[in-house]
């Protein structure tokens, strides 16, 4: 996650989301877990940039020291569990006799309709926890798959997907969800020759076709890296600030090129008041990748405050389309015309918010409050059942009665 800060436009880069469906494609074999991964882009090094001194980034004295996961403990399952897993690996293949290669068992596993995982965001857990709440988001799924690969000695490739970014708002801040999936490769043996099947992709991309976007390997250490921003960054959502700083060092000193951890880590210095270790830290993240849209924000943002316009000019003409893209944009509008009682202004700025996000139920919501206020009812009852089937269950009921009051009417 990479946050960037409400005001000017806070993100914070997740890896993951939604429920599981298997699908298969002939020698490759595709496992469609519908969800968007929470976790960021990882960059590139740049011969022709140097590398950075992370140390200097780092304020202790800030900070109240806590006790963190270790990573060894991210992937660690319980040995109950494993002990179960084994034999339930073993006893399959022996009763079936098929014989099946542990990675095309494991990719069954994982995404069976009985005793799979079901999805559930905004909350990443590790392996073991994970696998005995039968739920997680994005990122833990794949940390869970990377477990279990592990016990039966699958091999895994990581894969950072360039996918569109999906967005997302909670506690003050703005979330762009990015995408990471895990091949299974075929168990490596030396006195086997395999004429089939291979590997196998278990993807928590929802509704695309995973080909259609470049991709590059990521490490398991670079994963770690990811797996820590990702919980900094819901403990800086909670203002665990202690936490959120202990965590995102950690995500650092893994990986020290991975920008979205540098900028989470700038976002806690400017919620701590420290805006000029904040600053720092985001020049430190723009040496590595000058164009992070997500540090341009909050750069921008600390520039605006302090009147420095020509500065703020510069940054401002990089951030300006990428501002038009962000969903919430227009439904910020929606709801300012809503509330006004423009209503066909509303309309149109909700269509062109659910145009750039067609998942964020809270934007068929509008929709359909607009439509009811323009009389305009067969619509709005068909807009609230779409932010029905698309709400989590925090916003189930409120819809489901406002979708009956519809009906009654």
């Amino acid at each position: 996650m990479s946050p960037i800060e409400n005001g000017f436009l806070a993100c914070v880069k997740k890896l993951c989301l939604r429920p599981l469906h298997l699908y298969k494609i002939s020698v490759r074999v595709f496992i469609l877990i519908v969800m968007i991964c929470s976790v960021t882009a990882c960059q590139s090094p740049s011969p022709a940039v140097k590398q950075l001194d992370v140390q200097t980034l780092f304020k202790d004295e800030l900070f109240t020291p806590v006790s963190t996961i270790h990573v060894d403990d991210i992937y660690r399952l319980p040995d109950a569990f494993v002990a179960k897993f084994r034999r339930q690996y073993q006893s399959e293949n022996s009763l079936r006799n098929q014989n099946k290669l542990a990675n095309e068992w494991l990719a069954q596993y994982i995404g069976a309709q009985a005793g799979g995982f079901e999805y559930r965001d905004h909350y990443t857990r590790s392996a073991s926890e994970t696998v005995l709440n039968r739920q997680g988001n994005c990122m833990s799924l794949v940390v869970l798959s990377a477990a279990l690969a592990d016990v039966l000695n699958v091999p895994v490739e990581f894969n950072d997907i360039d996918v569109e970014p999906i967005w997302d708002r909670r506690g003050g801040f703005f979330l762009v969800n990015g995408h990471v999936n895990l091949t299974l490769m075929p168990p490596e043996d030396n006195h086997t020759v395999l004429f089939r099947g291979a590997e196998v992709l278990v993807d928590f991309l929802p509704e695309r076709s995973v080909r259609a976007y470049k991709k590059k390997q990521v490490n398991k250490r670079q994963l770690s890296a990811m797996y820590y921003n990702n919980i900094a960054a819901e403990a800086l959502v909670n203002n665990d600030y202690d936490r959120a700083y202990a965590l995102v060092k950690k995500a650092i000193v893994l990986h020290p090129r991975y920008v979205a951890a540098i900028n989470t880590l700038a976002v806690i210095y400017r919620h701590k008041g420290d805006n000029v270790s904040a600053e720092k830290v985001y020049r430190a993240a723009l040496h590595v990748d000058p164009q992070d849209l997500s540090t341009l924000y909050n750069l921008a943002l600390i520039l605006g405050e302090q009147n420095r316009l020509t500065e703020w000019a510069q940054v401002h003409k990089v951030l300006e389309l990428a501002r038009i893209n962000n969903p919430f944009y227009y439904f910020d509008m929606a709801q300012q015309a809503y509330f006004d009682k423009q209503y066909q202004d509303a309309l149109v700025w909700y269509k062109r918010a659910v145009e750039r996000a067609d998942y964020r139920h809270e934007f068929y919501f509008g929709l359909s409050r607009a439509y009811w206020a323009t009389g305009e009812e067969r619509l709005a009852e068909k807009n609230m059942k779409r932010a029905l089937a698309l709400s989590d269950d925090s916003n189930k009921q409120r819809y489901q009665s406002k979708l009956q009051a519809m009906s009654r009417h």
